[in-house]
């Protein structure tokens, strides 16, 4: 059986008030992030939900040594879907929370291979055998336009829409599914889960020198956020970085 170990960190950042981030961490079972949105506490509100009701729903519904992939995909969008139905109705009811919404992106460990999926523009990342590779696709309007071929990846990067999300957590879009693939872990993979404040203040060559760097998990994440922070990132710094012993 595999072993993953992980290390995480989450600062508020240079430019926000609080910190609508939030992980949650149970080695061998799951990894999430979500960056939230939102007036005030709406954000911070909405990213508590989708960390706290997916796990729970997953503890229901899966069956972490038993699932098969076709199996185990449908539950994870089932969890992530209870998530964004009960948020959506929180956003109707309270107006503190009106339009509410949050980002999702995970690890998932059935049987001791990798569920890997997203919901918004919250990244997962993989290192292996020394090349970095995202595993997961920005639910966005310039990746969108990327996909489409109008704009190129650079430009996508300091277009004015490039934080506009055409799909997250608090919308009808929100539950229809993470888009999950599946990864066999192999020994001395890297993985890094990360809200966009990390990928606001640095590129992917810097994340690929620093996961290489650290052989330590959380000495890893300890070196992205400052590196996001002093990289100019305008937004909360979030990641988890999951080593395969």
């Amino acid at each position: 059986m595999v072993q993953l170990i992980s290390g995480c960190v989450s600062i508020t950042g240079n430019f926000r008030e609080n910190n609508e981030d939030t992980f949650v961490v149970e080695d061998g079972r799951y990894y999430i992030v979500a960056d939230g949105m939102g007036g005030q506490s709406a954000g911070e509100k909405a990213s508590e939900l989708a960390t706290e009701l997916i796990p729970q729903k997953l503890n229901q519904l899966l069956e972490f040594d038993r699932d098969d992939a076709k199996t185990a995909i449908k539950k994870i969008d089932q969890a992530v879907a209870f998530a964004n139905t009960e948020i959506m109705a929180l956003s109707e009811l309270e107006p503190d929370y009106h339009n509410m919404g949050t980002t999702v992106t995970f690890i998932v460990v059935v049987r001791g291979n990798l569920y890997i999926g997203n919901v918004g523009d919250s990244r997962v990342y993989m290192l292996r055998d020394g090349k970095l590779k995202q595993l997961t696709t920005d639910h966005s309007l310039t990746q969108a336009l990327v996909t489409a071929g109008t704009i190129s990846p650079d430009e996508a990067a300091t277009h004015r829409y490039r934080n506009v999300l055409y799909k997250y957590l608090g919308t009808k879009d929100g539950g229809t599914g993470t888009e999950a693939c599946e990864v066999v872990p192999q020994s001395g993979d890297r993985f890094m889960l990360c809200s966009d404040g990390v990928t606001d203040g640095i590129d992917d060559n810097v994340i690929d020198g620093l996961l290489k760097e650290h052989d330590d998990p959380q000495s890893a994440a300890e070196a992205l956020v400052p590196a996001a922070e002093q990289g100019g990132s305008k937004d909360n710094i979030t990641c988890v970085v999951v080593h395969v012993k």
